[in-house]
C-alpha cells in the first residue's frame, strides 16, 4: 500500500520548514563570525531591535492585528525568551563553537518536557523517558562535567541554560491564558520589542569595545532580523497553518543539523569522536521525540 502523497497545501509548508531549518540553522554561524565585528551585548540588542521591527512591519504589510498582550504574560516571556535566551546564546558561542552550541540549544524539548511533567502535570511516557536519557547521555559527553574547568571554559554551559530558559518561557505560554484576539504573531513582536528595550538600556549601561562599522556586521544585522526574525516567523506562521505540530517540530530536529553541517563547512570546526558522539545521540533523542510526537498526533 502507497503512502498518500502530500496534499497541495502541505506540500509547500514542507519547502517552507526545510527553508526555515536553513535560516534558523545557519543563524547559529552568522551569530559566531560576527563576535570578530561586535561586542555580544551590543550586537543582541541591535538585532533584537531591528528583529521587532521587522515583525511589525510584516504585519502593517499583510494588516494584521497587533493587540498587545497582557502585561502577565508578555512581562515575563519578553525577559526570558527575548533577551535573556538571545543573550544567552550569543555569549555561549564566545566560547563554544557553533556546531555544539546550535545542538545544547536545541535540547530544549527534553527541557520542556520535564518541565510539562512537573508543572503541568503532561504524561512523559515510557517511549519519551528512554529518548530523555539517550539525550542526557549525549549532553554529558558533550560537557564532560567530570573534567576540571571544561564546561565554563567552553561556554556550552550557557547554551544549556539558553534551552532551559527557552523551555521555561514555553511553559509559561501554555499556562497563560489567550487574550482575545491575540495571534502568535503579536505576542511574539511584542515580547520581541520588551526584550530588545531591556538589552538596549543594558548595552547602553554596559561600557564595550566600539562596533567594527565592517560589510559582514551589517550583513549579520540584516540576517538576524530580517531573515531569521521577520522572514523566518513568518515561514513559521504558514508552516503552523498547514502541517500539524508534530510535523511542524520536526524543526526542532533540522535545524541543528543544518547548523552542525555549516559550522563544519564555513567555519572548519571538527569536534572530537568523544563529542561527535554525544551529538549523534542527542540528534537520537530528538528524533524519537519527534516520531513519538507525530504518532500521537495521528
Amino acid at each position: 500500500m502507497h503512502a498518500p502523497a502530500l496534499s497541495r497545501t502541505a506540500a509547500p509548508a514542507v519547502v517552507a520548514l526545510g527553508l526555515l531549518s536553513l535560516i534558523w540553522g545557519y543563524n547559529f554561524v552568522v551569530m559566531k563570525e560576527v563576535l570578530a565585528y561586535a561586542d555580544p551585548l551590543d550586537f543582541t540588542a541591535a538585532r533584537t531591535l531591528l528583529g521587532a521591527l521587522a515583525l511589525f512591519a510584516y504585519a502593517a504589510i499583510t494588516r494584521r492585528a497587533m493587540p498587545l498582550p497582557p502585561w502577565r504574560v508578555m512581562l515575563p516571556v519578553g525577559l526570558l525568551q527575548t533577551a535573556l535566551f538571545s543573550l544567552l546564546i550569543q555569549w555561549a558561542l564566545v566560547g563554544a563553537d557553533a556546531g555544539r552550541t546550535v545542538v545544547v540549544v536545541y535540547s530544549m524539548p527534553f527541557w520542556l518536557a520535564g518541565l510539562a511533567a512537573l508543572l503541568l502535570g503532561e504524561a512523559l511516557g515510557r517511549a519519551r523517558l528512554v529518548a530523555m536519557a539517550v539525550a542526557g547521555a549525549g549532553l554529558t559527553m558533550i560537557l564532560r562535567p567530570w573534567e576540571p574547568g571544561a564546561i565554563s571554559a567552553s561556554g556550552l554551559t550557557l547554551a544549556l541554560l539558553a534551552g532551559f530558559v527557552w523551555a521555561l518561557a514555553a511553559v509559561i505560554l501554555r499556562r497563560a491564558p489567550r487574550a482575545p484576539g491575540q495571534t502568535l504573531l503579536s505576542l511574539t513582536a511584542w515580547q520581541l520589542l520588551l526584550g530588545a528595550a531591556v538589552l538596549c538600556v543594558a548595552a547602553m549601561l554596559r561600557p564595550s569595545a566600539p562596533p567594527r562599522p565592517e560589510p559582514y556586521l551589517a550583513w549579520a544585522l540584516f540576517y538576524g532580523s530580517v531573515l531569521a526574525t521577520g522572514m523566518a516567523w513568518a515561514l513559521w506562521l504558514y508552516i503552523l497553518d498547514h502541517l500539524t505540530a508534530a510535523g511542524a517540530g520536526f524543526s526542532t530536529l533540522l535545524v541543528p543539523v543544518v547548523g552542525l553541517l555549516a559550522s563544519w563547512v564555513q567555519l572548519g570546526e571538527r569536534p572530537d569522536q568523544f563529542a561527535t558522539f554525544g551529538i549523534g545521540l542527542i540528534l537520537a533523542g530528538l528524533l524519537a521525540f519527534g516520531l513519538v510526537g507525530w504518532h500521537r498526533s495521528r
